[in-house]
């Protein structure tokens, strides 16, 4: 059997840190980057390799994944000085795991095959408890010989794993996929907080709407966090109102018109603007509530 490929993991953060572990447990070789040094340094005692710099993990790795917040983020670590387009050889392979542009995700492609590399986009769902337990959903778009390539190191992060289509189409999946969330997030917090108003016991509610048409992954997780008034972060609420920019714009370069995904952006603004933005993206129930003069608590 081969050895398995030298893998590259850039961006240790909320997601990227445990995906990498995951990674790691995987019995993949694993060398690291990040901004700061203390999750570097986690990774390298769990017996990961320290790349020092993006350049540097494009040199000693085959595969090279990427966990970062924005479209420009990626830009400066793949195209930036000390850069992963620096350090690329032929033959390897960049993973964008980020949500970003497609239009940026596409454009970084093309510039990856004039070096004679390869890019998939290949952004993730699941939160940061889909992470720890290597259970995300993983949309990923680029060559499909390609994608079949790097299919064992999806396996050791994800369980829902979809080959999406051409550079970009992971993009443009991911965007779907946040439409979806930011809007029944936006959903379960107007029923619960009129369930509160109206002196219904909003964990009854949930209950109930759990066994029937409404129920989804979103009232079970969010609709829970709600009750126990937990906004510790597992995917934050700037990092929401980021992707629906995203989303927004998307749809206005295919002629698309996303008229309540506008409004619900709006309503994370609003969120941000109230000193909000790092909490957990469940937190714009607390904008309902504060305008229903209510707050979604169980009964006593």
């Amino acid at each position: 059997m081969a050895d398995k490929p030298t893998v590259g993991f850039i961006g240790l953060g909320i997601m990227g840190k445990p995906m990498a572990l995951n990674v790691l447990k995987a019995g993949f070789p694993l060398v690291v980057h990040n901004r700061s040094r203390g999750p570097v340094e986690e990774l390298v005692a769990a017996g990961a390799e320290d790349g020092s710099s993006p350049k540097g993990v494009a040199q000693r790795a085959e595969i090279i994944l990427m966990c970062l917040p924005n479209s420009p983020d990626v830009q400066l670590v793949v195209e930036g000085p000390d850069g992963v387009f620096e350090g690329i050889s032929p033959g390897k392979v960049i993973v964008d795991m980020s949500t970003i542009s497609p239009v940026v995700a596409r454009d970084l492609a093309a510039k990856a095959e004039k070096l004679g590399a390869d890019m998939l986009d290949a952004p993730v769902s699941g939160g940061d408890i889909g992470a720890r337990q290597g259970t995300l959903s993983i949309m990923v778009g680029g060559k499909r010989e390609v994608f079949e390539q790097v299919l064992p190191v999806f396996q050791a992060m994800g369980k829902n794993i979809v080959y999406i289509g051409e550079a970009g189409a992971g993009q443009v999946t991911k965007a779907c996929n946040q439409i979806v969330v930011a809007l029944t997030i936006e959903a379960i917090s107007e029923a619960l907080v009129l369930a509160a108003k109206a002196g219904v016991d909003p964990a009854k509610v949930r209950e109930a709407l759990l066994g029937g048409f409404a129920q989804s992954r979103i009232l079970d997780v969010h609709g829970q966090r709600l009750l126990d008034r937990n906004f510790q972060p597992g995917f934050k609420t700037r990092l929401h109102y980021k992707d629906l920019k995203i989303a927004l714009e998307t749809g206005r370069t295919y002629g698309v018109p996303l008229p309540v995904t506008g409004l619900v952006h709006e309503f994370y603004g609003a969120l941000m603007a109230t000193d909000k933005a790092e909490l957990d993206h469940s937190a714009l129930a607390t904008l309902i509530e504060q305008m229903a003069g209510t707050e979604v608590r169980r009964a006593t």
